[in-house]
């Protein structure tokens, strides 16, 4: 039997990609003015971004365990091998709750074959690494050990490089520190940050939109390797025009396999905020361990 691949909203993949490998998607779950959403669900990142502008200031939230635990059911009913792989444990607790919804559903006599991954990344830095391995698992039977296996390995060579307008958005959820962002903010600064297991750090700081995607092909470029055999990916919080140019940019620069382009999802951008921009490619060929 095939393996059912198991991604939450903060994976920001396209829909079409997760109509075409038959994707299951958890939602995050996003706070704002007092109401609560499910990502891409009750809310769209277009709503969101406008209520930002407007002043709102959103929360989010884990997956919802009793979402995770009726899925984790049905899947063990089923006797379906499945995968989920989770937003970074560092940006949210959404890993540790499915490890402990497995377990009730092992207490109360279920017997899962199901494997939980933190991807140690967000947006489509995590949503790279899940159409990758959906890409895999398309071409050939795998068994849940193998699959595993890939996901790791694609983990141990995703890059993310990002940068934001405002970083009074991610010092609002914790982030950054605040004297980080006092200090981008009060000279205009746009911060140039990445990831590392799971955690944002800044990299450095670029004066100006212009040499911010000027500075991003060079990072892309120090860092990457192999891009005739893989898909560059880029997301963006409501500035579709400057992800657009970027990967123009890219393709006139890199012999790139492809590039995806998506909006950056409400569970991420309520902490990123409108403006983001990222990229996210391998530093190394997707087909080797």
């Amino acid at each position: 039997m095939s393996i059912q691949l198991i991604v939450d909203t903060g994976c920001d993949l396209p829909k079409h990609i997760i109509d075409e490998y038959n994707i299951e998607v958890l939602p995050l779950v996003v706070h704002v003015n007092d109401n609560e959403f499910y990502d891409k669900e009750t809310i769209q990142p277009s709503t969101l971004y406008t209520e930002m502008k407007n002043g709102a200031v959103p929360k989010t939230s884990q997956v919802p365990p009793d979402r995770m635990k009726q899925l984790f059911q049905k899947l063990a009913e089923n006797n379906q091998p499945a995968i989920y792989i989770t937003l970074s444990s560092e940006l949210s607790g959404t890993y540790q709750t499915a490890c402990l919804m497995k377990e009730q559903v092992i207490e109360e006599g279920f017997n899962p074959e199901l494997q939980i991954v933190d991807s140690k990344s967000a947006s489509l830095g995590y949503g790279l690494i899940a159409y990758y391995l959906a890409t895999k698992m398309a071409e050939s039977e795998l068994d849940l050990q193998r699959a595993t296996s890939i996901t790791h390995s694609l983990i141990n060579k995703i890059e993310h490089i990002f940068t934001v307008d405002d970083l009074e958005y991610l010092v609002r959820g914790g982030r950054v520190s605040k004297a980080a962002g006092f200090v981008g903010g009060l000279l205009k600064i746009k911060p140039v940050l990445h990831m590392e297991e799971g955690k944002l750090f800044p990299i450095e700081k670029v004066r100006g939109r212009k040499k911010v995607l000027s500075r991003l092909i060079e990072l892309i470029n120090e860092r990457g390797q192999n891009f005739d055999q893989q898909t560059i990916a880029i997301s963006h919080a409501d500035d579709l025009t400057r992800a657009n140019e970027l990967k123009e940019m890219i393709e006139s620069e890199f012999k790139v396999k492809n590039v995806m382009v998506n909006t950056i999802g409400c569970a991420i951008g309520a902490h990123s905020g409108p403006g983001t921009l990222a990229v996210y490619f391998l530093n190394g060929s997707p087909d080797s361990e």
